[in-house]
């Protein structure tokens, strides 16, 4: 197997089960198609003669796959979605165990996840009437960056889990909606299939979580400035691996229902198999200081985004140091259980801080759910409303024109 059966991040067992199998299908939902390119060159040895691959054995219908299908069947089509929480509910019926757990989990009891979306709640309009509404538009711009609506696709790994085009529908429908398109440092699809995706003059920004080897990141900068990427969003609250539960339990309800080869069952030591979030992660540097924005800026012209500030402090510390913009955001709830919901943080920031807001753009996520959420955010002084989950959900079910419909500003 060569010393990569050690060094895949997704864990030696995920490699052993397909053993002596074509295990192209399952490489290309979970990797970028450039992932073997970017191995050493002792990690590959050469060629597979395909006449030593067994027969293909005729694939039966797990009992996951007949609930998709039918589900599938009974699934509006998505003009008939009418709000962005029903593509939630479908999701959870008609994508795979796997992909619904690794969209849908956060940390430990989830306390914050469920925060985030109750907090939006807890605000409410003061509406004013009789006002001239003959002009107006959702139009705007932020960092620069003209879009047609003050919202944008939070960077959200793994597209392809949903739909087998990945990202490329999240990159086109961002494209004819005329939003901005933040792009996972885990996306399923590589960098070019989404750079080239774009339409003419597209703005796409770049997630990046400061690699543990750090001439791997001034690399990767270097490479998306070179795409043409408009802005870099540096990721900071990943501060661990995070235990996220319920993708935790989809592996797990997984390894019952299809378990390995006989002859693979053996233990093997350091061998547990890996959630997705595990085995897409571990690769991020833990140890971050405010010295990395510097880094950052060392190997880019580009603006750049702090995401992951919880705190009026941060956020002034962020001014201080010189980044463009920050996003208030606690990663949807997958990290530090009990973390404060973003637009309440928002909210302080309101009262104590108001200055702060004229020396840095401000931009939000978490728990979105609604178009009354993005402009209580709005209201409070954000630039911008990200919106993750959603987006994924959407395209797990309708595709391309899933992600569009969520991100329309009106019914058409």
């Amino acid at each position: 197997m060569t010393n990569f059966l050690e060094a895949h991040p997704g864990g030696r067992s995920a490699i052993l089960q397909q053993a002596g199998r074509d295990a192209s299908a399952k490489f290309t939902l979970l990797h970028p198609p450039d992932a073997i390119g970017t191995l050493p060159p002792e990690y590959c040895i050469g060629p597979v003669d395909l006449e030593t691959l067994p027969a293909p054995e005729e694939h039966e219908l797990s009992e996951d796959e007949i609930r998709q299908a039918e589900a599938r069947q009974e699934m509006p089509p998505v003009a008939n979605i009418l709000l962005v929480q029903e593509f939630e509910d479908w999701a959870e019926r008609v994508l795979s165990t796997t992909a619904w757990a690794y969209y849908r989990s956060a940390s430990d009891e989830e306390a914050t996840f469920h925060n985030n979306r109750d907090a939006w709640g807890r605000y409410f309009f003061r509406p004013r009437i009789m006002r001239d509404m003959s002009h107006g538009s959702t139009s705007t711009a932020f960092l620069g960056m003209p879009t047609s609506m003050p919202i944008f696709i939070a960077p959200a790994a793994m597209a392809k889990l949903g739909h087998p085009l990945g990202e490329i529908n999240l990159t086109k429908a961002a494209g004819t909606s005329g939003i901005i398109q933040a792009i996972s440092a885990n996306a399923s699809c590589s960098l070019e299939e989404m750079f080239y995706a774009r339409l003419e003059g597209q703005p796409l920004v770049f997630q990046l979580y400061l690699n543990k080897d750090r001439s791997a990141s001034s690399a990767l900068i270097k490479r998306v400035t070179q795409l043409g990427a408009s802005a870099i969003i540096l990721t900071v609250d990943v501060c661990w691996q995070s235990k996220r539960t319920l993708d935790v339990r989809g592996r797990l309800k997984e390894m019952t229902e299809t378990p390995p080869p006989i002859s693979l069952t053996a233990p093997v030591a350091g061998g547990k198999d890996k959630s997705v979030s595990e085995a897409i992660g571990g690769y991020q540097d833990s140890n971050l200081t405010w010295s990395d924005i510097g880094f950052v800026r060392k190997h880019t012209h580009l603006p750049i985004i702090v995401k992951g500030v919880q705190s009026v402090e941060d956020v002034q510390l962020c001014a201080e140091h010189g980044v463009e913009g920050v996003i208030i955001s606690n990663h949807g709830g997958r990290q530090a259980d009990y973390a404060p919901a973003p637009i309440d943080v928002l909210y302080e920031l309101r009262e104590l801080r108001p200055d702060l807001f004229s020396k840095i753009e401000v931009m939000v996520d978490g728990g979105v759910r609604s178009g009354a959420d993005v402009v209580k955010a709005l209201a409070l002084g954000a630039k911008a409303v990200g919106i993750g989950r959603p987006i994924l959900y959407a395209n797990g079910t309708h595709g391309e024109d899933g992600v569009a419909r969520v991100l329309q500003s009106e019914d058409k």
